[in-house]
């Protein structure tokens, strides 16, 4: 055992007492035969509906935390203007917003951390949230990005176990070495995003100094209903940062809101940050001719074969007149997409368009989107929606059913979204696993990097892995060494010299 922190010994001493797992249920008792794979047409198709051991996890993961955001509760917010600087874009989509050069929509974007509450430091090791909420005349569309263009996982049935392991131990209320490693460990497709989040981009330098990736493939639909797959870039105009761990330790103790009030300075002062929005398009005939499954968020497009291709820019110029309204209030979900832009296959993507619905429902009551940071650009909104919590708008007297003839809204062929994937009849319904040539980009990453790069992700590596049982440590070099040997090796020597060091 490490010294006499006994927060260490919760889980180990957990399984020695009490023998043989259980069998793993629903909330209603009944026994289920999986806990890692979801339901889908196919082994790249959607999720399906009737999946419910997937809703049952997701529903009762999204009320595991109240008021507070579940993942994402530390943050930071703007307002700005995205403004469209070529014609790029408008061959792929036909999105309104995208159909002039020079067109301007009002935005909103929210920065955060992941992992740690609301009152964590700005400066921790984590993946950062990069969240925009673009008002189109079309209606809101969100884009749920992070820092990284990957993540840890491709399925979403995993992505409530992920966050118990990597937030706080439920019984000791301290983050616990053992469930991050054990967890990640025996899912070895996060080797990837581990490598970035343990490398010098696992702490940016603030808000500004970062860029932002919808890390999802999405499907984009052009005017004349073709297809193509589509990964968004936001590039920051005031170039990369990052900070050592020491440098934001330090940091952490003196002011931890850091980045905040970075941003909110910068703003103020009239340094408006900037980013330039870019894409990687692939045709759907390329879709389904790749070697690689493009819908696997843990891997990246290769820019080589996908080249960036200039959409336009946004700016942020307005601070938040509060914080609780503007930035606590403001809910981003996948979910709200505009005509021309959909999901894809992508499997997370999939799980993603109930889940975050969901809990902004739970956090902020049914009529969320009526708060005005999250009201479309045209509100009030006409459908045939009433009534429950923080009502601001009842749409007066129009009716509340459809059909009828007393003026109530009516439908638009016109706008129909294009949904004609190839699903029915060509494929078998199943649990497929997603956990496939997950090494390879892994270990471009790891050889790309100078011999200084590699020293700073061993080092922050070992430093969190040497607080983990011996069992764990030993299967994550395992892990290592399939990405490469001297990946291992270091991470190993760093461990051991660590643990010999301690009193």
């Amino acid at each position: 055992m490490s010294g006499a922190d006994q927060t260490l010994s919760q889980l180990p001493d957990y399984a020695s007492s009490h023998g043989s797992p259980g069998v793993a249920t629903l909330s209603g008792g009944q026994p289920v035969d999986t806990v890692t794979t979801s339901l889908t047409a196919g082994p790249r198709g959607p999720l399906l509906m009737k999946d419910l051991i997937f809703l049952n996890t997701m529903a009762n993961f999204d009320r595991e935390r109240i008021p507070e955001r579940v993942v994402h509760a530390k943050g930071a917010g703007a307002f700005g203007t995205f403004t469209v600087t070529t014609e790029e874009a408008k061959q792929y989509c036909k999105a309104k917003m995208f159909d002039t050069k020079g067109k301007k929509t009002p935005l909103v974007v929210r920065f955060s951390t992941v992992g740690g509450g609301s009152g964590s430091a700005d400066t921790v090791r984590d993946v950062r949230g990069f969240a925009i909420k673009f008002y189109t005349e079309e209606g809101n569309w969100d884009m749920t990005g992070l820092n990284t263009p990957i993540f840890f996982i491709a399925e979403p049935m995993l992505f409530a176990s992920m966050t118990h392991a990597t937030k706080k131990n439920p019984v000791t209320n301290v983050r616990d070495p053992n469930s991050f490693w054990d967890f990640f460990s025996l899912r070895p497709e996060s080797i990837n995003q581990l490598t970035v989040l343990f490398s010098d981009a696992g702490i940016p330098d603030g808000y500004r100094y970062m860029d932002g990736f919808g890390s999802h493939t999405f499907k984009n639909v052009n005017s004349n209903n073709k297809v193509f797959y589509v990964k968004y870039h936001f590039l920051s105009n005031q170039g990369l940062r990052t900070l050592t761990a020491d440098k934001a330790a330090q940091i952490a103790g003196a002011d931890p809101d850091y980045s905040t009030r970075d941003l909110y300075n910068a703003i103020a002062t009239g340094d408006y940050p900037s980013w330039d929005m870019y894409i990687q398009v692939m045709s759907a005939d390329e879709a389904e001719k790749v070697k690689f499954d493009p819908f696997d968020i843990t891997k990246e497009w290769s820019k080589q074969d996908y080249p960036l291709k200039e959409v336009g820019t946004f700016k942020l110029d307005k601070n938040p007149t509060n914080y609780f309204q503007d930035v606590e209030s403001v809910a981003f979900a996948p979910s709200n997409m505009i005509p021309g832009i959909e999901p894809s296959p992508d499997r997370l993507l999939q799980g993603r368009l109930f889940s975050y619905q969901d809990t902004h429902r739970h956090r902020l009551g049914p009529n969320f989107e009526q708060l005005p940071v999250n009201r479309p650009a045209k509100f009030p909104v006409t459908n045939y929606e009433r009534d429950g919590f923080q009502l601001f708008d009842n749409q007066g007297g129009a009716p509340n059913y459809f059909p009828n003839s007393f003026g109530g809204p009516v439908m638009d062929p016109k706008a129909a979204w294009d949904y004609n994937d190839k699903i029915s009849g060509s494929c078998t319904i199943g649990r497929y696993d997603t956990t496939t040539d997950i090494y390879t980009q892994a270990t471009a990453r790891f050889t790309s990097m100078d011999d200084g790069q590699r020293d700073r992700l061993t080092s922050a590596m070992a430093k969190s892995l040497s607080g983990a049982q011996s069992f764990i440590r030993d299967r994550m070099y395992g892990v290592l060494a399939k990405v490469d040997q001297r990946y291992s090796d270091m991470v190993k020597t760093k461990v051991n010299a660590i643990i010999a060091a301690q009193p």
